[in-house]
């Protein structure tokens, strides 16, 4: 049954469905079905920009593991791989500085996971981060992954904050939706400085992106090791709808073509770096995707690329400009570390 159908007879069945139910099922049919990424899918990422992203997301990893004192062999671990592009970049750059851990890729997508093995063979895939080895520490890297992960809603109304959930819009049944405050209170799950938002207020939470969070900073207290958080957002607490959908390039009703748009929303930074604090990890940042890159070097990289092969100079400018100019990824892309506290501050943060 298609999954629009899917979801009109299950609200039928059993009433109204939240948020991050209907974001869970529309993401899990679109990932599971297709690769979204390139000129003939839905969208771009910073890897499928330009190899210096992966390289020198790599060489950060590799170079926090070398500072912290190289005593055990590291395992590469990356969060929602896409086409393996950034997991090839990264491990290659990290074997030219002597660094060689094993690959390990967390990936639900049996479409994606056939791509990555063309990319990167001799990695083992995960289908969460709970069966990860637990012998050496972790060189983590999470580049949009936490935007694609399932956010809950609250609206604020004449009567209080509801949960907002989502039934089949009128006249197209088993064909699209529309959200709508429902019935229980939610007060007591609002931030107290937030609760007094004037009607119509929405208020985020990612009760899936703290979970994860949380049990990757613990096997990182665990092991020891280092996690990167690629992706863009704020530092909460924030109010506002952020849920989005992209089909082909453009922007898309989020309630439309349902499994067949990549559902996203804004990350909350804030939150994801709480969840390591709780477990006991240090935390650089957030600080912009451009900053980042551009500390690290990028420019000195793009710069020998050009070298390299000459032809490719204007290519290589357009895709340094855009992964690092304000007005393109920048600013709005940003980066979190997270990392053991016995290990030094990893470089492109300060």
């Amino acid at each position: 049954m298609p999954l629009p159908a899917r979801l009109t007879r299950m609200i039928r069945a059993s009433g109204p469905i939240s948020i991050a139910q209907y974001m869970a099922e529309a993401n899990a049919a679109y990932y599971g079905s297709r690769d979204p990424l390139g000129v003939d899918g839905d969208f771009v990422t910073a890897p499928e920009i330009s190899q210096m992203f992966g390289e020198l997301v790599g060489l950060c990893l590799a170079d926090a593991w070398m500072r912290a004192g190289a005593k055990a062999g590291p395992l590469y671990v990356e969060l929602g791989p896409g086409r393996g592009t950034l997991a090839r970049d990264a491990l290659r750059a990290m074997e030219s500085a002597r660094v060689a851990p094993k690959a390990h890729l967390v990936e639900t997508s049996p479409t994606l996971r056939a791509r990555q093995r063309e990319l990167v063979p001799f990695a083992r895939h995960h289908d969460d981060i709970d069966t990860l080895p637990e012998d050496g520490p972790l060189l983590v890297v999470a580049n949009e992954f936490f935007d694609a992960l399932p956010i809950r809603q609250m609206e604020r109304t004449d009567a209080g904050w509801r949960e907002r959930v989502v039934v089949p819009r009128a006249g197209q049944e088993g064909e699209a939706f529309v959200a709508l405050a429902g019935d229980r209170p939610m007060d007591a799950a609002i931030p107290p400085a937030l609760r007094d938002a004037p009607p119509g207020s929405i208020v985020e939470s990612s009760p899936a992106s703290a979970a994860i969070a949380m049990g990757l900073a613990q096997r990182i207290a665990r092991q020891g090791g280092i996690a990167l958080f690629i992706d863009y957002g704020y530092e909460g607490p924030a109010m506002g709808d952020t849920l989005q959908a992209v089909r082909r390039h453009e922007r898309a009703d989020p309630f439309a073509h349902v499994g067949d748009t990549d559902l996203t929303a804004h990350v909350d930074f804030t939150l994801l770096g709480n969840a390591a604090r709780q477990a006991g990890l240090a935390v650089a940042g957030p600080v912009g995707q451009g900053d980042f890159l551009v500390r690290l070097g990028i420019d000195a990289r793009a710069a020998a690329l050009a070298k390299v092969s000459p032809e490719r100079g204007a290519e290589i400018e357009v895709a340094r400009h855009r992964l690092v100019d304000p007005a393109q990824m920048g600013t709005l892309f940003k980066v979190l570390a997270v990392y053991h506290p016995a290990w030094p501050a990893p470089g492109g943060f300060a």
